[in-house]
């Protein structure tokens, strides 16, 4: 379900006396939450969620909840923020739980003793008089099984382990790459070094050109 709208204000009026007018841009909105689906146990009580949210208050609101679009479960009027609904019709098997007097505007109900049959599309419908007679509704899809069925995480947990493997393994190899390459190139200036220090020595001691042998007179004859 879409989050509700936030009160806006709509463009300025230009009224006789000069003086700009923002209209409150009404936003009645009807929500059951973050999932749309809910799953019973055949002979449980299931909770059918629904909240609403208006930006100016309500006054004489009134809420239907329906079953499969057509039939009407339970009918229910509320006065204002400080009074509780009130029942005007309603399924025997049928139970509000809600409270408009907190801070969330509550009118959830519970389905007792569910059945195969109950299975379907539940809408949450409300109108209010305060806000030039807004409606609004949001659906919920009720499922019924016979027995619920427990998640097989075994196939999850496989993936997630053979992933997490690899990518353990990629880091180490990136690791050992490094440390090898570090190596290597320690060693390529070690030798560099040697022969480097090798070749002054051998220039001086052997009188090769360049040396300091070179630079002796020649002896008198």
């Amino acid at each position: 379900m879409a989050a509700g709208r936030p009160c806006t204000a709509s463009a300025p009026a230009r009224p006789p006396t000069g003086l700009h007018v923002f209209a409150i841009a009404f936003a009645l909105e009807v929500s059951v939450g973050k999932t749309n689906t809910v799953m019973a146990l055949n002979n449980s009580n299931v909770l059918l969620p629904c909240t609403f949210t208006t930006c100016i208050g309500f006054q004489d609101l009134v809420f239907t909840w329906y079953f499969n679009s057509t039939e009407l479960i339970y009918h229910g009027k509320i006065k204002n923020k400080a009074s509780e609904p009130t029942v005007i019709q309603h399924n025997p098997r049928v139970e509000f739980v809600g409270s408009t007097t907190k801070k969330d505007n509550n009118i959830s109900i519970v389905l007792n003793n569910v059945e195969f049959s109950d299975a379907g599309k539940y809408t949450c419908h409300v109108k209010n008089p305060k806000e030039k007679n807004a409606q609004h509704n949001a659906t919920i899809f009720l499922t019924v099984v016979h027995k619920m069925v427990e998640t097989d995480n075994t196939v999850t947990l496989i993936i997630v382990g053979v992933v997490g493997g690899l990518i353990g393994l990629l880091i180490l190899f990136m690791l050992i790459k490094r440390v090898v390459l570090f190596i290597i190139k320690k060693m390529q200036d070690g030798k560099k070094e040697c022969l480097v220090s090798s070749s002054g020595n051998d220039n001086t001691e052997n009188g090769l050109a360049g040396s300091k042998a070179e630079q002796k007179a020649p002896p008198k004859a």
